[in-house]
C-alpha cells in the first residue's frame, strides 16, 4: 500500500478494508476536490454586492476560531482593507447553530456580522436589506429568499448567508443570545467542483460489492447535484432534522435503504455508522473535517487523505496521500488478499492442531512409551512454522476477491472439525506401519512420525490455500513453494546428520519412505475430497 502512496497507520485495519461491505463517505475534500473558490457575492435576489463580499470577509479575517474551507476562499479572493475596524468580541462556530458572528466598531457603534448556514440565518432575521432599503421580513418574502437559496444551491453552490445588525447599546462581552432581530445582507456562494476519479472508484467498488453513502453536513440540494455528477444514484435521502425525529427502530429500518444523508451534525454521523453496524454491516469511513473525526472513529475502517485537519487524520486508521479515489480498489483488494491469507493460515493451524491432538492422545494411551519427545515437538513446530512465513506472499483466487470477507468463526469451527480428524486418521495408519512392519523401536517410532506430521502439516496449505484444484488450477506464490521444500528437506535431513542424536532421532529403513510417500499422497487426496465436500454444503469463505 505505501507503493501507491497510502499510509496504513493500524494493520488490522487492512483486514477491514477488505471486510468493508459499506463505505461512508462526507462530500467536501473526499468526493470534491476541495478546491473551493468564492464564484457569487450577491444581495437577496442574486445580484453581485460588493458590500455582502466586505461583511463577508470582516468575519472570516476576525475570527479566531479554525478557518475552514470556506473562510480561506472568501480571504483569498480579494484582498479587503478592513484593519480600520476595530474587533470586539466573537461568537465561535458550533455545529448546532451552524453559523458565528464577529462584533465589531465601526463609525462609533458595534455592528454585529454574522455568516453561516441559510436556513439559521433565516432564523434570526427580522428584516433584509435591499437596493439600501430596510424592509421587514414577512413570511412570504421568506419563502422567497429560500427560493432564491434553493436556485443556487441546485446548481451545485454551497451558499452562505450574511446578516447584520447595530447594536446602540455597546458592551465588552457578547454571546449567542445577541444573535438575534439581524437583517439578511445577501449570500455568497462557492463552487467545489467533484474529483475526477470520484466516479470511477465508485463504479469499481460497486462491483467489489460495498456500497456507497454520503453522509455530509452540506443541504441536500448541493449534495444531490455533486452525487449527480460522481454518478452515484440517490436510492433514498434523509436530512438531520427528519432523523432527529425518528426512534432507534426507525432508523435501522431507514438506513438499509437510504444512501445520500444531509445536513448531519457529526454526532448523527457516528450514529449512522453506529446503525449500519447494528444492521451486521463491516462500515468505512472517509472524511478529512473536524465534523468527521466522531464517524472515523467509530467506522471499523476510517480513511482520511493528507491535507486533512489533524483531529481528522489521527482518528483515521488509513491516510491516502493521493487525491485519487482509486487507491481504495488497491486498499479493498489488498484487504481481502491479507485476510484470504490469514483464514488460510487459521484453518490449517487449526484443523492441523486438532488433528495432532487426537493423535497425540491415542498414541498415549495405547504406548509404553512417548509418542513424540517434547524438544522434537518443539523442532516440528518450530519448522512447520518457518515455512508458513511464506502464506503472506501466497496469491489468492480472483473469486475470493470479488465480495467483502467478514470473519465467519463458525465455518472455521466447522472446518477444523472436518478436516482435522483426517490428519488423525493417516497419524494411526503410520503408527500401525511403524509398529507392525517395522517393529519400531521409540526412537524409529519417534523419527517415522516427526517426518510424516511435519509432511502432512507442511503440503496440507496447498490443499486449504485454495477452493479449487491445486496446481491445476489455482498455483501459489513462489516463495512459499521454495520455503515449503526448504523445510522439508532440513526435516529428512536431521535424522542422517550429527543432530539426530540430540535430538532422539534415527535414520529410518530406505522402504519407510517409500511407504510414508503413499501414505502423504493418500492424506493430501482425502483432504482434497473433504474440502470438495465441505464447499459443496457450507461453501468457501
Amino acid at each position: 500500500m505505501s507503493k501507491k502512496k497510502v499510509i496504513v497507520k493500524r494493520l488490522n485495519s487492512i483486514q477491514n478494508f477488505g471486510a468493508m461491505d459499506v463505505l461512508c463517505t462526507d462530500k467536501t475534500g473526499t468526493l470534491t476536490l476541495d478546491q473551493i473558490v468564492l464564484e457569487k457575492h450577491c444581495d437577496i435576489v442574486k445580484r453581485e454586492n460588493e458590500d455582502v463580499l466586505r461583511y463577508a470577509y470582516i468575519n472570516s479575517y476576525y475570527q479566531t476560531g479554525l478557518k475552514n474551507i470556506l473562510d480561506r476562499a472568501i480571504l483569498k479572493y480579494k484582498k479587503l482593507l478592513v484593519k480600520q475596524v476595530k474587533k470586539i468580541d466573537e461568537i465561535p462556530f458550533d455545529f448546532s447553530r451552524r453559523l458565528m458572528s464577529v462584533v465589531v466598531e465601526t463609525e462609533g457603534m458595534h455592528r454585529l456580522i454574522a455568516k453561516g448556514a441559510p436556513e439559521e440565518i433565516f432564523k434570526r432575521c427580522s428584516r433584509y436589506e435591499l437596493d439600501g432599503e430596510i424592509l421587514d421580513m414577512e413570511y412570504l418574502i421568506l419563502s422567497d429568499l429560500k427560493e432564491e437559496y434553493d436556485d443556487l444551491s441546485a446548481e451545485g453552490f454551497r451558499v452562505l448567508a450574511v446578516a447584520y445588525k447595530d447594536i446602540s447599546n455597546k458592551k465588552d462581552i457578547y454571546s449567542k443570545e445577541d444573535e438575534k432581530d439581524l437583517i439578511l445582507k445577501g449570500y455568497v456562494a462557492f463552487l467545489d467542483p467533484p474529483k475526477p476519479t470520484a466516479k470511477d472508484a465508485i463504479k469499481v467498488l460497486k462491483k467489489l460489492g460495498v456500497d456507497f453513502k454520503v453522509l455530509t453536513g452540506d443541504n441536500e440540494l448541493v449534495t444531490k447535484r455533486i452525487c449527480s455528477d460522481v454518478g452515484l444514484d440517490v436510492k433514498g435521502l434523509i436530512t438531520g432534522s427528519e432523523i432527529a425525529k425518528l426512534n432507534d427502530i426507525e432508523l435501522k429500518e431507514m438506513v438499509k435503504n437510504t444512501n445520500i444523508f444531509a445536513r448531519l451534525s457529526p454526532l448523527q454521523k457516528e450514529k449512522i455508522i453506529h446503525l449500519l453496524h447494528d444492521n451486521g454491516h463491516i462500515v468505512g469511513y472517509l472524511g478529512d473535517g473536524i465534523n468527521d473525526a466522531p464517524a472515523l472513529k467509530a467506522s471499523d475502517v476510517g480513511i482520511s487523505v493528507n491535507n486533512a485537519v489533524d483531529i481528522a487524520k489521527e482518528s483515521a486508521d488509513i491516510i491516502l496521500l493521493e487525491k485519487s479515489l482509486m487507491v481504495l480498489e488497491d486498499g479493498v483488494i489488498e484487504g481481502r488478499r491479507t485476510f484470504g491469507n490469514i483464514i488460510k493460515y487459521i484453518k490449517m493451524g487449526g484443523s492441523s492442531n486438532l488433528g495432532n491432538m487426537i493423535s497425540m492422545t491415542g498414541a498415549s494411551l495405547m504406548l509404553p512409551f512417548l509418542p513424540m519427545l517434547p524438544i522434537q515437538i518443539l523442532l516440528n513446530n518450530f519448522l512447520y512454522d518457518l515455512s508458513q512465513i511464506a502464506i503472506p506472499t501466497d496469491e489468492v483466487d480472483k473469486e475470493y476477491l470479488t465480495k467483502p470477507r467478514p470473519w465467519q468463526v463458525e465455518s472455521i469451527k466447522k472446518f477444523m472439525v472436518i478436516i482435522g480428524p483426517i490428519s488423525s486418521i493417516f497419524d494411526f495408519l503410520t503408527f500401525g506401519v511403524l509398529i507392525f512392519i517395522f517393529k519400531a523401536t521409540p526412537q524409529l517410532f519417534h523419527t517415522g512420525w516427526f517426518l510424516e506430521s511435519l509432511c502432512t502439516q507442511t503440503l496440507v496449505i496447498y490443499i486449504i490455500r485454495t477452493g479449487k484444484i491445486p496446481f491445476v488450477e489455482s498455483k501459489p506464490s513462489r516463495l512459499l513453494v521454495i520455503s515449503s521444500i526448504v523445510i522439508l528437506s532440513i526435516g529428512f535431513m536431521i535424522p542422517f546428520s550429527p543432530l539426530a542424536k540430540p535430538f532422539g532421532f534415527i535414520a529410518p529403513p530406505s522402504l519407510y519412505f517409500i511407504t510414508l510417500l503413499i501414505i502423504i499422497t493418500a492424506y493430501l487426496l482425502m483432504v482434497q475430497m473433504g474440502k470438495i465436500w465441505f464447499i459443496k454444503r457450507y461453501g468457501y469463505d
